[in-house]
């Protein structure tokens, strides 16, 4: 009995076409744990598309996934003086956020990632002078702009860029290439048209994995179903059952990332009512489950363990049945399955 991940593989990989359509030279991101999907798969579909470069997270990552996918491998993470050396091929391409970071890393493969609205790391424009020298000792792969997802001042993506490439260029260094990131399709073709000697190449994670939310679903496999009474004591803290139903043990615990939960940014006032009285309810040992069951999200009956959760579904409902499966909405970036199933 697993929490698993059921892909409906035509319908996914129908999706990554029309991706890989509208963005001509996309580089896939791999990273984290591989969008829910694993890093293997990952490189396996990568290979599949004829991707000539998979963008990953860390140099750990790379080294792993190296072995599994035979092209370029770019590091998204900035290389730092000091950081702990991880044996890579030369096929790996690291980014670089600074002046002293391109110097340190001679004869290498660089991106030279700038300093965008982010403000999350770059090189800033007062450097561009003192990368004449240091791009001589590396080999340039191209310069990169990692880019907000909101832009709540009206600003423009791709005028954002533009600015950047009009730095660039009066600073002399090379604009052969140019990686971007959270881009439409449009603006990265208003670009292209724009700068026709420039390659622009976006790197695409979410959208291409995750973007057709019909083509995945995750489910749990019930365990085991007891019968309670209202007031019968349960569970590790032996709190006492609300009302008559169900205790449902399904697979998927903490280990699997069920339970556990990103922040969200919140806008509009029903998203941050009902964030609130989320909270309020948690302050008495009311949290809702991922699982559905009968069409409605289940209470977990008391914390997620390990491998399973203990949901309590209401005398009111069906029964539940061992070897059911119930429907888990769970975020992929956080949730680790025991088992993915093609369909």
């Amino acid at each position: 009995m697993a929490l698993s991940l059921y892909v409906d593989t035509a319908r996914w990989r129908a999706h990554q076409k029309s991706v890989l359509d509208q963005f001509p030279g996309l580089v896939p991101v791999c990273k984290g744990n591989g969008y829910g999907f694993g890093h293997e798969r990952l490189a396996d579909e990568a290979i599949r598309f004829s991707s000539d470069t998979l963008a990953v997270g860390t140099t750990y990552e790379a080294a792993r996934i190296k072995d599994w996918f035979s092209g370029d491998l770019l590091v998204l993470t900035p290389f730092r003086r000091g950081e702990e050396p991880v044996p890579l091929p030369d096929r790996v391409i690291r980014s670089v956020s600074s002046v002293d970071g391109v110097h340190a890393l001679v004869g290498a493969r660089v991106v030279i990632e700038c300093m965008s609205s982010m403000k999350r790391h770059g090189v800033k424009e007062e450097e561009l002078g003192l990368l004449h020298a240091a791009i001589e000792d590396i080999r340039l792969e191209g310069f990169a702009l990692h880019l907000p997802l909101d832009r709540t001042d009206g600003s423009d993506a791709v005028e954002e860029v533009i600015a950047w490439m009009d730095r660039l260029r009066a600073a002399r260094l090379p604009l052969h290439t140019m990686f971007v990131s959270h881009l439409r399709a449009e603006e990265l073709a208003r670009l292209q048209q724009q700068f026709p000697q420039t390659r622009f190449r976006a790197r695409i994670g979410t959208r291409l994995w995750l973007g057709d939310h019909e083509a995945t679903q995750y489910r749990g496999a019930v365990l085991d179903v007891t019968p309670v009474v209202k007031g019968d004591r349960f569970g590790y803290r032996q709190q006492k059952a609300a009302s008559d139903g169900w205790l449902v043990v399904v697979a998927g615990g903490t280990s699997h990332g069920v339970g556990l939960e990103a922040p969200k940014a919140l806008h509009g006032v029903m998203p941050r009512a009902k964030g609130v009285a989320r909270a309020g309810l948690a302050t008495v040992n009311r949290n809702l489950s991922p699982f559905v069951w009968a069409g409605k999200q289940r209470w977990f009956a008391e914390p997620p363990h390990m491998q399973v959760s203990i949901l309590f579904v209401p005398s009111d409902a069906q029964e539940p049945r061992v070897g059911d499966e119930l429907v888990a909405h769970l975020r992929h970036t956080t949730t680790q399955f025991d088992r993915l199933v093609d369909h």
